[in-house]
């Protein structure tokens, strides 16, 4: 008899198959245990069965999805619950986390019904005011104020969004948390906060948690043991730092050898010189000579909203309260360099990326592109602009049509913009494929998004921004949720298209080793305000704001463990 608080043995999981094919084991014998207050971290490439275990684990797959093996929780098995006991054991025994919040919250429902209704459904006891107050404190606890109670999931950042999905399941103050990429959206400082909570709730309450991630770093800081995941097979598991100083698999060296390129404490000096942009190496070479001219100017720049507040709080505080996700932003971008833009979730990042692009016009200021200001512009001109300046997002599963094909969202843009008849657009669509890494393009060009995995999405997402060959690419979060190795595959081609393609990027980013690794110049936000400006390695030597040196700090990083 084992006194383990959650077991999974000889687990097995296959999703439905076609006709007689053989059955492709997405999870495939694995087998472990956690016990009360452990903390366990699952690592593995996007697709190697990391979700789908802890999906299986919590009986959250459909019915015809072939399950193998046994999963049980306080010794009862959770594949034999009733409907009524297996509700009870969703929030009140184990939680999940999932990835994207956005797709987890009902989008007419504000934060606080969330709230309400999770307590209300597992502790009907309580009256609304105790439950409010109990959901105010744990919203607080994420670092959600008590004045966004009334809002909707829409009006939250993604990183925002994320906290909420954490406060929900730390609500009914469960034994087992299962946390799918619990940090993908947020900055080091949050992630480092809620982290630290989770641990700190782990020790406290003997709460067992399972943090299924593709970050190294973090998985080392914040767990007892690791588990290193490949193919649906667990392939090396132990002591964290046994695991990361004395990897045994060569897969488990790999993933390493991959984090720890990405958060290189010094480049050589040629690298460094190979990667610099054009603008930027204008700039250092030449210090006296004139300023090469922007080729994206901000002067100013505010975006405010409202909250409008409702009749009752009106008498009591007069005025709607304003929230300054943009408050006079001045900053320039010169052609050829990368710009880093990091900061916290809820900062203003992706609201002035938006801006940038007139997809949300702003309360006040000059956005000029290539020497003309776009405010204001009629939408057949600001349709012309666009064509010079694309977006990479930070999902590409939620960006590309799921009734579409690759070829089909990759020459949208060409139809869109009138460049190019049927038969071109598909030829350029296919040299687009090539050139992203998708090859042989004919075999990508007739699939869906969803028979891609993230990687694989995400580059489909890069050629479709590059198809009509713009000058700027403006990039938010793109990398953040794929694993080191695939982060180093995307992030070195994104370099070789901007040397054959004469980009310059707008690199919006969380993660401050991707930042130092790709990034030129770096403009950290806070506030809704660049807080500080300068070349990266000055940035990370030499910090000037508080708020700078507090985000270096909270980075994980593997060479401190």
């Amino acid at each position: 008899m084992t006194n383990a608080l959650f077991q999974v043995e000889h687990l097995r999981v296959a999703y439905p198959q076609r006709g007689s094919e053989a059955i492709a084991w997405a999870v495939d014998d694995v087998s472990f245990t956690l016990n009360p207050g452990e903390k366990l971290g699952l690592v593995g490439e996007s697709g190697c069965g990391k979700s789908t275990l802890g999906r299986a684990a919590m009986r959250l797959l459909s019915e015809d999805t072939q399950i193998e093996g046994h999963v049980t929780f306080a010794g009862q098995s959770v594949f034999d619950l009733s409907t009524a006991a297996l509700r009870r054991f969703r929030g009140e025994a184990v939680a999940l986390i999932f990835q994207d919040p956005m797709t987890r919250l009902d989008p007419l429902m504000t934060i606080g019904d969330h709230c309400l209704e999770t307590l209300q459904s597992h502790q009907p006891q309580l009256s609304r005011r105790q439950a409010k107050e109990q959901a105010i404190a744990t919203l607080e606890a994420v670092n959600i104020p008590a004045s966004r109670w009334s809002q909707y999931p829409h009006e939250f950042s993604g990183g925002m969004r994320q906290r909420v999905a954490i406060a929900l399941a730390l609500l009914l103050n469960p034994k087992l948390i299962v946390a799918d990429e619990p940090t993908t959206s947020l900055d080091v400082t949050v992630s480092a906060q809620i982290l630290r909570e989770l641990t700190r709730l782990c020790d406290e309450r003997q709460m067992a948690l399972l943090i299924i991630s593709h970050d190294l770093a973090m998985i080392g800081e914040y767990c007892d043991r690791i588990a290193i995941m490949y193919g649906g097979k667990f392939v090396e598991t132990g002591a964290t730092q046994t695991v990361l100083k004395q990897p045994q698999h060569e897969y488990t060296r790999s993933l390493l050898k991959a984090a720890l390129h990405l958060q290189a404490v010094d480049l050589e000096k040629g690298e460094r010189e190979e990667r610099v942009g054009k603008g930027q190496q204008a700039v250092d070479s030449a210090p006296n000579a004139p300023l090469p001219t922007p080729l994206l100017h901000l002067d100013n720049l505010i975006q405010h909203y409202t909250l409008e507040q409702n009749p009752i709080a009106q008498l009591f505080w007069k005025t709607n309260q304003t929230i300054k996700a943009v408050d006079g932003v001045t900053l320039d971008l010169y052609p050829g360099e990368t710009l880093g833009l990091v900061g916290e979730s809820g900062c203003g990042k992706s609201t002035l990326s938006r801006t940038i692009l007139q997809l949300i016009r702003p309360t006040a200021g000059k956005v000029e592109f290539l020497g003309q200001n776009v405010v204001g512009l009629s939408r057949t001109a600001m349709q012309q602009q666009r064509r010079q300046m694309q977006m990479v997002f930070q999902d590409p599963h939620a960006c590309l049509n799921p009734m579409m094909t690759v070829g089909e969202s990759i020459a949208d843009p060409l139809r869109i913009h009138q460049l190019a008849d049927p038969q071109a657009a598909k030829a350029q669509v296919l040299e687009m494929l090539e050139r992203v890494g998708l090859s042989p393009a004919t075999a990508f060009y007739d699939r869906y998004p969803a028979q891609l995995s993230g990687g694989q999405q995400q580059r489909v997402a890069i050629a479709r921004a590059l198809i009509t060959r713009p000058q700027l690419l403006i990039c938010d979060e793109p990398v953040s949720m794929l694993d080191a190795s695939v982060q180093t595959q995307v992030l070195a081609l994104m370099q070789d298209l901007k040397d054959e393609f004469n980009l310059t990027y707008l690199f919006i980013t969380h993660d401050l080793w991707v930042a130092r690794f790709f990034c030129d110049r770096i403009a950290v936000m806070q506030a809704g305000k660049i807080i500080e400006l300068g070349a990266t390695q000055d940035l990370f030597t030499r910090p000037q704001h508080p708020y700078t040196q507090a985000l270096l700090q909270a980075a994980p990083l593997l060479a401190r463990l």
